[in-house]
């Protein structure tokens, strides 16, 4: 016990001899003393665990505390890495202890077992090497240095923008709504149309951030512009808050589809600065979970019944998984382990109660699956009802996909989105509930296939009947973009002088 003080020595001798073991109680000692009592202690408790004594385990030493409890002659436990030099120190420098124990050993007991040896720990990496490394990790740093600032500057000045985009662009809309509501006792058809140019030109507005980032869209499937008259739902994948703004991007070039397009979405959109908005329009805002599934049916029914029709509307957006992919795919996998359903990882299975609800609302049973461009002698005020459903899969680059912090920031690799159409007429849908049930389960499975052989090839699989797949590069207009933020900031500009001079007359 060389180098350690009386009190620490008297503490020791609490360790009675019984037989050839030593025992002890477990026991928890706490210092509170200057360092070098309690490198004094550490390196008895050290030589004592070396020797197989005692076992130590060592915790929290930043807050001065050693907890010991001896094994009969157990093998020393490793101590923690950076111990590992001190430990090996000790066992060499103290070596008596040994004959300290034989001298004290009753007549007659066989001798202990030799002490076991300290572990051997490997030496440190030279201090040469750690500056190798570190010169090495250095430059990798400063290459990247410029490109760094280059993102943070680039995602600072787009943020400042988005800001600004918002700040003109959403009051003059209300604005615009709140002066135009007259004209909605007058000519509703017409008083929503207008509504519905002013929400395509946000949307459009949205569109453009992700489009100057580099973010761009190619279409696969189906050409959708043939249905863009007829009144459709998308069922649309979800797997991130980027699939919104791809949405807003590519239907933008589909006529008037996004100005008459109610969109279906989870109920914290609603207090977003795009909310108020969404409000307005007419979109439904879905709150998730169990206990609120049958009251939001019936909200959504209700709300069908009084939006749908009187504002014109032709499409519905729906993401029948009830939430993001990464959310949802293990309970999904669970559920279609129990129900001895297919193991599904790029999608997961639908819930089928809103897609029931707006197909019993909307479908008009007469009608239902008539093509496009149909009898022309039909009365304008007599709706074809619901025609198609259009099963729209989102793929992102490495499966990895864009949330709208990166859409608006754009500090990710400029990417293209893949968008794959499939279109159903309503007719083959069947709208019984189990019917319907498998119907959607087998349309994500579907999915499923198509997104794994997209990540596979980077591509997706050509239609029956075809030898090759088409993309088709969707594309925005510079000029349109121009003009409609031009729109936005002039009218941003208008209303505030109105209301400066509003404000100088009253005041």
């Amino acid at each position: 016990m060389d180098g350690i003080k009386p009190s620490w020595v008297s503490w020791l001798n609490h360790f009675k001899m019984s037989g050839d073991s030593w025992k002890c109680k477990k026991s928890y000692f706490s210092f509170k003393g200057s360092s070098s009592c309690g490198s004094n202690l550490f390196r008895a408790f050290t030589h004592l665990s070396a020797c197989g004594i005692v076992e130590i385990t060592y915790r929290n030493i930043s807050g001065g505390c050693i907890s010991s409890r001896e094994g009969s002659r157990a093998p020393s436990r490793p101590l923690a890495p950076h111990l590992g030099r001190r430990r090996r120190r000790v066992h060499d420098r103290d070596p008596p202890a040994e004959d300290t124990r034989r001298r004290r050993r009753a007549p007659g007991r066989p001798p202990p077992a030799p002490p076991v040896p300290a572990l051997y720990r490997p030496p440190p990496a030279p201090a040469e090497q750690d500056r190798t490394d570190f010169d090495v990790r250095m430059a990798v740093t400063l290459e990247e240095a410029p490109w760094l600032g280059w993102i943070l500057v680039k995602a600072l000045v787009r943020f400042a923008f988005m800001v600004a985009n918002n700040l003109v662009a959403i009051p003059s809309y209300l604005c615009y709504i709140i002066v135009l509501l007259p004209l909605r006792l007058l000519d509703s058809k017409r008083y929503w149309y207008l509504e519905g140019m002013m929400y395509k030109w946000l949307l459009g507005m949205v569109a453009s951030w992700g489009w100057y980032a580099g973010y761009t869209v190619m279409e696969w499937g189906e050409d959708i512009k043939t249905i863009s008259e007829d009144e459709a739902v998308m069922l649309v994948n979800h797997q991130a808050t980027g699939d919104v703004c791809t949405l807003m991007m590519c239907l933008q070039d589909k006529g008037l589809v996004v100005a008459q397009m109610m969109w279906l979405m989870d109920h914290i959109f609603k207090y977003t600065n795009f909310g108020i908005v969404s409000l307005v329009h007419g979109d439904f805002f879905i709150r998730q979970g169990k206990s609120h599934r049958d009251q939001q049916l019936l909200l959504l029914k209700k709300h069908l019944e009084n939006n749908y029709r009187s504002r014109d509307r032709k499409w519905i957006v729906l993401f029948p998984e009830g939430g993001f992919l990464r959310k949802r795919r293990e309970t999904s996998q669970s559920f279609a382990k129990k129900n001895n359903l297919p193991f599904l990882t790029h999608v997961t299975l639908p819930r089928v109660g809103a897609t029931k609800i707006i197909l019993r609302a909307l479908v008009a049973r007469q009608e239902n699956g008539s093509p496009a461009g149909g009898d022309a002698k039909e009365l304008d005020n007599k709706s074809k009802g619901l025609q198609w459903i259009i099963d729209t899969t989102i793929a992102y680059p490495k499966a990895e996909p864009i949330d709208i912090q990166t859409w608006i920031l754009g500090y990710r690799k400029p990417a293209v989105i893949h968008v794959h159409y499939r279109i159903f007429p309503v007719k083959d849908v069947p709208l019984e509930t189990d019917d319907l049930s498998d119907w959607l389960y087998q349309r994500f499975i579907e999915k499923e296939d198509l997104l794994s052989h997209f990540y596979e090839t980077g591509a997706f699989p050509p239609p029956k009947g075809h030898k090759e797949a088409v993309s088709r590069e969707m594309t925005l207009s510079n000029m349109w973009i121009f003009l409609i933020q031009s729109f936005a900031f002039l009218s941003g500009y208008m209303w505030y002088n109105i209301f400066q001079y509003f404000y100088h007359c009253l005041f």
